[in-house]
Order: C-alpha cells, then sequence, then structure tokens
C-alpha cells in the first residue's frame, strides 16, 4: 500500500507542477497525473522484470532474488488495495520465527494467495501453483524467481520433481512453502479432497506443517469494484516435524481437512 501513496504523490505533484508552471487547465493537470500515476505501475513491473531474466527458470534458485521477492509483495500489495480486501487475521503467535514451514490451507478464491502472501510478508512465503500461473507475462518470471514453483498435477514424475524441489527449498532456507491440497478451488464452495503427495514436502525437509484456514475471499468479485470485503486467516495448528514422520500423508491430508473443515463450518 505504501508505494500506492508514493505513486500518488508523484503524480500530483506533477499535476500541480503542470498547473501552477505550465499554465495548463487543472482538467490537463489531472490527466497528466493520472498518466504519471500509471506510468509508474508500468515502469515497476518492468524494473522487476529486468531483474528476473537474470535467474534460469530451468534451474533451482540457489537464493531468493530479493529484488523480486520485494517486488512480489508490492504488486500482491496493490491488487489487494485495489480489489478492497479488510484482513483479519488471527493465530499468528503459532507461526515459526526461526524455521522455514510448509503452509497448506483451503483454497477459495484467486485472492487466498494474495492474501497469505501481502500479511504474511515477514515469513517470506512462495506458493506451488499450477504451471499457467507461472507462464502469465512478466508476472510468472518475477514470482519463479522470488521462490514460486510449478506443479504438474497431471504428470506424477514432474509433480515429484517439484515436491523435491520445495523441500530443498525448505531444507536450505531459501523460503517457505505453501501450497493447496485440494489441487484447485471449488466452483461450488465446498472443500475438495486433499491430495495427499504435497504433505511429502514437509517429511522430507523435516520442516514444520502449518494449517491454516481462510474464508471470505469467495465474496471479493462480487463486491468489486465499489464495496470492501472483510476475509479471515486463522493458523490453526503447526505440527513439528517429528509428529509429521509418525504419520502417513494419508493420514496428514485427512487430519489437515477434517481440521480446516471445523473450522469453516463454525463460520458459517
Amino acid at each position: 500500500m505504501s508505494i500506492l501513496l508514493v505513486f500518488l504523490a508523484v503524480a500530483l505533484a506533477a499535476a500541480a507542477l503542470t498547473v501552477a508552471l505550465a499554465g495548463a487547465a487543472l482538467w490537463q493537470g489531472l490527466l497528466l497525473g493520472l498518466g504519471v500515476y500509471l506510468l509508474l505501475h508500468v515502469l515497476c513491473l518492468l524494473f522487476l522484470y529486468a531483474a528476473a531474466l537474470t535467474v534460469d527458470r530451468d534451474k533451482p534458485l540457489e537464493r531468493q532474488n530479493a529484488l523480486c521477492r520485494a517486488g512480489c509483495g508490492v504488486v500482491i500489495g496493490a491488487l489487494n488495495a485495489y480489489s478492497g480486501l479488510r484482513p483479519h487475521l488471527s493465530g499468528l503467535e503459532k507461526l515459526p520465527e526461526d524455521r522455514r514451514f510448509l503452509l497448506v490451507c483451503n483454497h477459495r478464491s484467486m485472492f487466498d494467495p494474495c492474501l497469505i502472501i501481502d500479511r504474511l510478508r515477514r515469513w517470506n512465503i512462495s506458493f506451488i501453483s499450477k504451471p499457467s500461473n507461472l507462464q502469465i507475462p512478466v508476472i510468472g518470471r518475477i514470482a519463479y524467481a522470488a521462490g514460486f514453483l510449478p506443479i504438474d498435477r497431471e504428470n506424477d514424475r514432474n509433480a515429484l520433481r517439484t515436491i523435491l524441489q520445495a523441500a530443498d527449498y525448505l531444507k536450505r532456507g531459501v523460503c517457505s512453502m505453501a501450497v493447496y491440497p485440494e489441487g484447485t478451488r471449488s466452483r461450488a464452495g465446498e472443500m475438495l479432497p486433499f491430495h495427499p503427495g504435497c504433505f511429502k514436502i514437509a517429511q522430507r525437509a523435516g520442516a514444520p506443517l502449518v494449517i491454516a484456514a481462510v474464508w471470505g475471499t469467495e465474496r471479493v468479485k462480487g463486491n468489486l469494484p465499489l464495496r470492501r470485503t472483510d476475509v479471515y486467516l486463522e493458523i490453526l495448528e503447526v505440527l513439528e516435524p517429528e509428529r509429521l514422520k509418525a504419520m502417513s500423508t494419508n493420514e496428514l491430508a485427512e487430519y489437515s481437512r477434517d481440521l480446516i473443515a471445523r473450522r469453516l463450518s463454525e463460520t458459517d
């Protein structure tokens, strides 16, 4: 949000100078200010894209591109602001402060990861997502440089490669990872079955598993562009590596889904 205020201040200054020094009409100054405001957005994206060009997308990251990591936060923070999200967070005190972790959560809307990335920015969380999201021009390359990974759920070998890569990121402390075990969001609103394979990430990395619930994000689109939307994110439980070793991935998937389902039933 802060960078939007900077862009707005620069745009208003440009408009005021145009009117005061160049003798332009007020409407001309405002039109120029709007142009400057939009141009700053484009320049910001192009700058981040140039930084991401230094990353080989065919190789795992040795370390995050810090500029692209910060850029993801800026871009997503701006998207949340324009979309009118009013976040409500709880349970953050449960999150590990000194270790990387795997976060699993239910999936209701495209705004779910936006909420998590923006509001849990200090925990440096990157997402495992469908390949098409990382093919988006400019944004996809920035995301990969920030630690995001694509997963091909139609190909078991490719999916395993992503799981191993995500576990490696956790082991080396590149970033924390997040994944939606449902694989996609339900169009009907009910929670889909959890795919157990993604829980191997935490087991292989010896990292904690964070279970979270999100709700309210499914209403954002219906409230655009005039109304703000209350959205909720709650950290439900953190399972330590020792406990993960004692459970199968099927048990972890069932336990996580049941925990989230019980919490969501209390919000209806």
